[in-house]
């Protein structure tokens, strides 16, 4: 079977996890996905455990590309870049906004070089505004946009970030998006386009619940999902409790411990308690609160630990969980590809790649032989298996 992007060049310039996460996306799908490192490499070489001179961080967010090596700052390592761009498809870049520009690399010089050429930048606060310049991370946009201080009024408990870039990957993934939509539209033009994602917008367009805010009807204790210990363990049971409660009633037919009169409060606090009883000791074993649980049309979770997570049945059906060359004559554990097709194939092309590995390769394939010597551009590559380390 064919893959969807078969065909297309990237230029991933990209580094840490937004633009990577896109990359390896691409890639997945059968793009031909170049990362380009400086000589000091991206900093996620250092995340994780490392195998054969690859950190696993590093190896998840670039498996399947190729990859190069070139120093702006010498002699032909901006020109080696434009000639690349120059045959690309799609140009990644996450730096701050005026970057490119200054390195001689901004999309207008990079359109003219190449008028089909689709760019994506993404960013923090987008490219042109009044905070464009500011240096900003996941963490820092989680709090920017109310996530945090949501989510902590929510538990009752003080600010604490979440263990997972939410915002990087989803800026990626609404990224990849205009992307696919500019290739259409290039099919049509024949004309590339800059897109400009801003994490900022991309976080809060993806918020669900940002509509209560904007109407001007967020409340104190927005409606929410909450783990109760069961007698089958710890367990995640969607709803709001109010739902639950009339499920409970309705279909198991457990009795309101409280009388008609009584106040909220207080019937709050009774009704809980009393679900709580019911999960704990009416249902005494795993097997009989799922069963409950499952004829109350209610959705539960167990609350699990990643390494349990890849014990569950469907990671296990769907080969969620796949290996890759590990780059030493061994395997590597990796994410597959999300996307299944009917008559399509994306999957995770290989592990990731050393520094410069494929410098000589992609210059051959890229520009021909003539105009990818290396000996013509030297000075700009660093060589392949020079690496990195901590103390660089």
């Amino acid at each position: 079977m064919n893959a969807p992007l078969d065909g297309l060049r990237v230029l991933d310039l990209s580094r840490v996890l937004a633009g990577p996460f896109a990359g390896r996306m691409l890639a997945d799908l059968g793009a031909d996905v170049v990362k380009v490192e400086p000589p000091e490499g991206d900093i996620t070489r250092l995340w994780g455990a490392k195998i054969n001179d690859i950190s696993g961080y590093f190896n998840q967010q670039n498996a399947g590309k190729r990859g190069m090596c070139i120093d702006f700052s010498a002699p032909g390592g901006v020109d080696l870049v434009k000639e690349l761009a120059a045959r690309a498809d799609i140009v990644l870049e996450n730096f701050r906004p005026d970057v490119m520009g200054r390195l001689g690399l901004g999309y207008g010089v990079l359109r003219a070089l190449n008028p089909g050429l689709i760019m994506l930048s993404i960013s923090g606060f987008g490219s042109n505004g009044p905070e464009s310049r500011r240096a900003a991370y996941a963490p820092i946009i989680h709090a920017e946009s109310g996530i945090l201080a949501r989510q902590a009024r929510v538990a009752g408990a003080s600010p604490v970030d979440m263990a997972l870039s939410i915002a990087d990957t989803n800026a990626a993934l609404h990224g990849l998006v205009a992307v696919l939509a500019a290739l259409h539209l290039r099919q049509s033009t024949g004309l590339g386009q800059h897109i400009d994602v801003a994490m900022i917008d991309a976080t809060l367009v993806t918020d669900d619940h940002l509509h209560a805010t904007l109407d001007g009807a967020e409340v104190a204790a927005a409606a929410r999902s909450e783990v109760w210990p069961t007698a089958g363990g710890d367990m995640i049971i969607a709803g709001d409790f109010r739902h639950l409660w009339r499920q409970l009633t309705d279909v198991e037919g457990v009795p309101d411990p409280t009388p008609p009169d009584a106040e909220l409060a207080v019937k709050r606090t009774a009704r809980r308690a009393a679900f709580g009883h019911f999960l704990t000791v009416t249902c005494p074993d795993r097997a009989t609160v799922i069963a409950a649980l499952d004829r109350m049309n209610l959705a539960w979770g167990d609350v699990r630990t990643s390494r349990e997570a890849l014990d569950l049945p469907t990671v296990g059906h769907r080969n969620t969980i796949t290996s890759v060359d590990d780059r030493g004559g061994g395997q590597r554990r990796i994410p597959q590809s999300p996307y299944r097709f009917s008559d399509a194939q994306a999957h995770v092309r290989g592990g990731a790649p050393h520094q410069g590995e494929h410098n000589a390769v992609v210059l051959a394939d890229w520009l021909g032989p003539e105009a990818g010597a290396l000996e013509r551009w030297g000075a700009a590559l660093l060589q392949p298996g020079a690496g990195i380390s901590p103390e660089r």
